[in-house]
């Protein structure tokens, strides 16, 4: 074999390999960047085994609010109050005070939309304006958002998770906006409680009601009622500083 033509088959291998490198790369590249978009998922449940967490989705019910910092403060309790736009738009005075209160505030939407509906534009605006409201407020940048009526799809996950949001679902919904009934109220709370479990309700004369005893639940059964963002890390572990 004459040395050009082992020069030029040399020069092919070469070629042919650099080539199945790249395909590689790029196929790598491509499953990770697939990886990293389905991956995007809301959390319903945190890693802790000794919190929980009663997060309060806020949109009506400002009435109740006094009452239920209240009974929070009367048991040394901070939780996560979940935030709509066009309520913050009309109550700073009272997001002030529940931010002051120790209080952590996540993202709820601005218009409580259906979430799983709109477009990508429309999701990174519902998100973001709200954003930019308690920001304007509170000078905080939230880092949770919890789809209205824990309605998403794929594009909200996708959108949320661009402006640096964890979606936050529930483990345990009160529906105490439908069923005014402080013992239904009590028991969903309650049912088969245990680290973790991030409970939904709203501010209702029925929650205000149910509330205390909720905590002192949790208190007899070693739950200590936490922000989310606690509740979402294992124990032993630092919460993120939202």
């Amino acid at each position: 074999m004459t040395k050009k033509l082992k020069f030029v088959r040399y020069v092919v291998a070469n070629l042919a390999i650099g080539a199945i490198v790249i395909g590689l790369l790029a196929f790598t590249i491509s499953n990770k960047t697939v990886s990293a978009a389905t991956d995007t998922v809301p959390i319903y449940k945190g890693e802790s085994k000794t919190k929980i967490s009663l997060m309060v989705n806020v949109y009506w019910g400002t009435e109740y609010l006094d009452e239920m910092l209240d009974i929070f403060e009367r048991n040394g309790v901070t939780t996560t109050f979940f935030v709509g736009g066009m309520w913050v738009a009309e109550n700073d005075v009272m997001l002030k005070k529940i931010h002051e209160k120790g209080h952590e505030i996540g993202n709820h939407g601005y218009f409580h939309k259906d979430h799983k509906k709109l477009s990508a534009a429309r999701n990174a605006e519902e998100i973001g304006v709200t954003h930019r409201l308690v920001k304007s407020v509170l000078d905080i940048d939230m880092q949770l958002f919890a789809p209205p009526s824990g309605s998403f799809g794929k594009t909200t996950l996708s959108e949320a998770e661009k402006q640096g949001y964890t979606t936050i679902m529930w483990t345990h919904d009160t529906i105490d906006w439908r069923d005014h009934d402080t013992e239904k109220i009590f028991s969903r709370a309650t049912s088969k409680m245990e680290g973790g479990d991030l409970v939904l309700m709203h501010p209702t004369q029925n929650t205000v009601e149910a509330l205390p005893r909720i905590i002192e639940y949790a208190k007899a059964h070693n739950l200590q009622v936490s922000k989310v963002s606690e509740v979402l890390c294992a124990d032993g572990e630092p919460a993120p500083a939202l």
